[in-house]
Formats: C-alpha cells, structure tokens, sequence
C-alpha cells in the first residue's frame, strides 16, 4: 500500500561548492580537505557530533592507522590524521598503540569526548560549516548522472542543499543510493557482516583483568559447558585511557533466520538495538562472574547505536578486493594504504586473514578510481561504502583506509571545482601532488614507484 504525499516547495537552506554527507572518519577528512582546497563547504551529519562509528557505536579505537611492516609495526596513514591526532592526544584523549589480534598488528583507542572535539575544532578550522541533525531523504537530479541538491529533513522542516560536487561519506551510501547509483550488498546481496553493539565498563582492576582477558577464550568455553551461550567467539576486551575502563566487542546481531542485521532495513535495525543491549546485559554477567578483574565493574556506556559494518558498497570504477589487499597491490593512482588485513565477521565467529607478515610490507595502496561512482559525474564516495568486493571491504572499511579516502576524495572534489572539471578528468600526479603536499603518504618507497 502506498500514500500519495502532496506536492510542495522545499526551501534551500543553501549553495555550497563541495557538500559531504556523513560525519564519520571519511567525512571529517573530506570535509577538512574540500574546505582547505578553498571550497565552500558544508558537512552534513545524522546525529549532534562528529566521529560516525567511532562515536556513536562506541568503537574508541582506530583501526588500520597502522600496519604490520616486515615485522614492525608503523603508522602507514597521515595527512588529516595526523591533525586530527594531535588535538585529541593534546585533550589528553588518546592512548599509545596497543597490540591486538595475536600482537600481530596494532590499533589505538580514544576517549570518545575527545574525539567528538577534537573534530569540531578540526573541521571547523578548516574554514568547512556543519550541519547537525540533519537526515538525507532524497536527492533532485540535474540529469541522470549529475545531483542538483540533496533533500535533508531536520528540526526545521524539509531542506535542500545544492552543490557543485557532492561525496557520499554516509557508510550506508545513501546519497550515492537515491541518486541511483549501481550497488552491492555482502556476497549475495544478503551474506554481509554482522553488525555489533559496543559497550564499556568501569571499576575493572586493570593489572588482574589484564591477566584475566588472556584466558577469557577458556573461560568462555568452560561457561559454555555450564549452559551459557555466547553470541560470537573472539570477544575483544581492551584498556581505555584510564586503566579502571575497559571497552568490550563481543555481540553480534541477527534477524531470526540467523542471517545478519541490514542497517538500512528500519525494521531489522530497531530489533537489533533491543537485541544488542540484551547480548550486553548476558556477557557483562560472565565478566563479573568469571573473569579476574571484573567482579567490582559496573556498565558504563552502551553505544547509543548498533555498530554496523557493512550495507551498500557502491559500484566504482575499480572495486578493491581480497586479492589486493592480500598482495598488498600497488596502483598508478595510488591515493594512500590500507594496512588493515581481512576481518570478516561470520556467523558466530570473527575470520581473520593476513598479508603474509613479517614477510611483506603489510599494506595495499588505495586506488583513486574506487571512489568515483559508475554513471555519476559530480559525486564521490569515501569510507566503507566506497567501490569494494565484500572481502575486500572487510579490511578497508576500518577508520584507517576512511581518513585515507576521504582525504583524496575532499581534495578532488576542491581540484574540480578550481578546474571546472568532473572528477573523472582530474590529472592524477596533481591530485597526487596535493594529497602529498598535505602530509598524506601514498605507500611509496624506494623499491616501488608506482603513483
């Protein structure tokens, strides 16, 4: 059954050079980027604070900032990063590296607060404007590869937004979606990752919780055998900056048939709350009870959203995939690295599968091609929705590879608004250039020369 709305007049709220859609690691970069180009610009974003996945799932964690580099680990992304690192170490918000996954690779956990500022003063500073609160419904079209305006519904009423270039930092591609561009979902338009809720507890002692967390594969198994039952095996149970906080990853969520939750399905998301915080409640139960260190914890935070990993992954002109990112691929248009490896998040389970370290540099370059949209001409897309096989997306989604994108796709955005040009007829060693001349590392050594 459908209704048939009335037609009406939507106000502008305004013109802008460069529109971003999506406030989460790829939209802070682009956002930065696109006004540091000189473009008029404007980041649009669903809830009151920046940070996406990393705020508002309660990830407190980047990923892929870092790779395994012939058995050392290094910092492989820069540029906007950096930046944005610095304000948060400077707010006393950010912890040294850590090793996770078999000390195999590192990752770096945040205090959320300091995140959510430290972004504010980072995109702001650029010269770029925010909007909060504000959900993209829709989008007026120029033509059948050109959007004219995006339609955001917000506490004032129904909106248009027009731009020059628009680039889709969404997660779930939605720009990218009602503008009518080609997507994918998971394997087969339903195997995609299963999404989690994040929580933190406090009142953890630290030094017998850090020995505890060791054995917590046993104790869970050893629960198991007395009637327990556990969403996913691999839960992960990490320090925050203050040693008595401890982040926790271990839900996973699922529709009643088992298969994972579809973010951009209303009604599969809203079951999935319920279903996460009740996961939550069951697994803080074990750590009080079972593991040394938590007897005194009390539950701190739920994530106010479920963390989702994958939904649309749009069709680029090139789609990154397993391949590459198991033989850490070079390409011409290199736009900066991913050092993440294959995280895939299975029924039960979390599947992990690595570049062959210490034996290989650890890291695949990112293609500019991945982010320009098949049949779109004044669109980009950045994060993890960018142009990514399923596998492929299951390492390059992370924060890490996001800054990387949304950096080179804020910069092309400003590069075609100063040469009028699309996208598409950008020259490479330009953007290249640029992306450089702003401290970002494209993955080139003396032993490769390729971008």
């Amino acid at each position: 059954m459908t209704l048939t709305e009335p037609s009406r007049q939507t106000p502008v709220f305004g013109e802008f050079d460069v529109v971003v859609l999506g406030g989460g690691p790829a939209g802070i970069a682009a956002a930065t980027a696109a006004a540091r180009g000189g473009s008029h610009t404007l980041l649009i974003e669903s809830y009151g604070f920046l940070g996406g996945m990393g705020t508002v799932a309660g990830v407190t964690n980047f990923c892929g900032l870092l790779a395994n580099v012939f058995g050392k680990i290094e910092q492989v992304v820069h540029g906007v990063a950096d930046d944005l690192l610095a304000r948060m170490r400077a707010l006393g918000g950010l912890n040294e590296p850590h090793l996770v996954f078999g000390d195999r690779i590192a990752a770096q956990a945040y205090d959320n607060a300091a995140f959510k500022v430290a972004a504010d003063q980072l995109v702001l500073g650029s010269g770029a404007q925010l909007l909060f609160h504000a959900l993209a419904v829709g989008v007026v079209m120029r033509d059948a590869g050109s959007i004219d305006a995006v339609l955001i519904e917000t506490k004032s009423g129904r909106r248009a937004v027009r731009a020059r270039m628009f680039i889709d930092c969404s997660g779930d591609g939605d720009l990218a979606f009602h503008a009518g561009a080609a997507f994918e979902k998971g394997t087969d338009g339903h195997g995609m990752m299963y999404p989690s809720t994040m929580f933190r507890v406090n009142g953890v002692d630290p030094a017998r919780a850090t020995d505890g967390v060791r054995q917590i594969g046993a104790l869970m198994e050893q629960a198991q055998a007395n009637g327990r039952r556990f969403a996913r095996k691999g839960p992960i149970v990490k320090p925050q900056k203050n040693p008595s906080e401890w982040r926790v990853n271990v839900t996973q969520l699922s529709n009643p048939d088992g298969s994972p939750v579809d973010g951009t399905v209303a009604v599969q998301l809203s079951a999935a709350e319920v279903q996460g915080r009740q996961q939550i409640v069951d697994f803080f139960d074990f750590l009080r009870s079972d593991v040394p260190g938590f007897e005194k914890a009390y539950l701190l935070e739920i994530a106010p959203q479920v963390g989702v990993r994958e939904t649309r992954r749009v069709l680029g002109d090139y789609q990154l995939s397993e391949t590459d990112v198991l033989q850490c691929a070079d390409f011409d248009d290199s736009i900066g690295v991913n050092g993440w490896m294959i995280e895939e998040h299975v029924a039960g389970n979390v599947a992990l599968k690595w570049q062959d370290i210490p034996n290989c540099r650890g890291y695949n370059q990112l293609p500019y091609r991945m982010l320009l949209p098949r049949a779109m001409d004044n669109l980009l897309v950045a994060g993890r929705c960018a142009s990514m096989t399923h596998m492929g997306q299951s390492a390059a989604r992370v924060s890490g590879a996001c800054f990387v994108m949304g950096q080179a796709a804020g910069s092309a955005a400003a590069m075609a608004i100063e040469s009028s040009q699309g996208p598409r007829a950008l020259d490479i060693a330009l953007l290249q250039t640029r992306l450089r001349a702003d401290g970002a590392w494209l993955g080139v050594t003396k032993d490769n020369d390729a971008g």
